[in-house]
């Protein structure tokens, strides 16, 4: 039993002497929050991992939708700006104008200013066909679009049909009205 007294006595806190300060008696201890700090700091780093994976994430849907989107506006803007008939050649200007846009509105006008004279004596024919594209660089507002065009021409200086392969990166751009052709690069 006398042990049994003596190791409650080692448990028990040991009892304020008489001359200890009264103060002293009554502050609480301090607790240490030291443990708390690890995984206050894993949690904060978890929730910023997370809010990056989900960054990236959606960064690259942005990416795949915008390169799915100017692919399709890529191959209908070839086939309007490669193309066009001596009998509607300005209709089929204004018709490729609309797919453009900035500085390559106004390229595309002095090219085809330019052009406009052999296309009515030469009485030539230009179809466009996109054979295959895909994308070389995209952000989910700028997307260069790698296109193999087929020219199929006709005019009267040759006999039959003519076909000429080009291969075109289109710089393909997010504007209000829709993904437009802001530069064309034949390579």
């Amino acid at each position: 039993m006398a042990g049994i007294a003596a190791r409650i006595r080692r448990l028990s806190p040991p009892e304020p002497s008489p001359d200890a300060d009264p103060q002293a008696a009554r502050e609480p201890r301090r607790v240490s929050f030291r443990w708390a700090v690890p995984p206050i700091v894993a949690v904060v780093l978890l929730a910023f991992v997370a809010l990056f994976a989900w960054t990236q994430e959606r960064e690259a849907r942005a990416r795949q939708d915008a390169s799915r989107d100017s692919v399709a506006a890529a191959e209908a803007a070839a086939r309007a700006i490669f193309s066009y008939d001596h009998k509607g050649f300005d209709a089929a200007v204004n018709n490729g104008r609309a797919f453009t846009t900035g500085e390559f509105t106004k390229e595309y006008e002095q090219t085809t200013s330019a052009l406009k004279p052999a296309v009515m004596s030469e009485q030539a024919v230009v179809r466009a066909e996109v054979s295959a594209a895909g994308v070389v660089t995209a952000s989910s507002s700028q997307v260069e679009v790698l296109l193999y065009v087929n020219q199929y021409r006709k005019n009267v200086n040759i006999q039959g049909e003519k076909m000429d392969q080009n291969r075109i990166v289109l710089t393909m751009v997010r504007t209000p009205e829709g993904w437009k052709v802001m530069q064309a690069s034949a390579i």
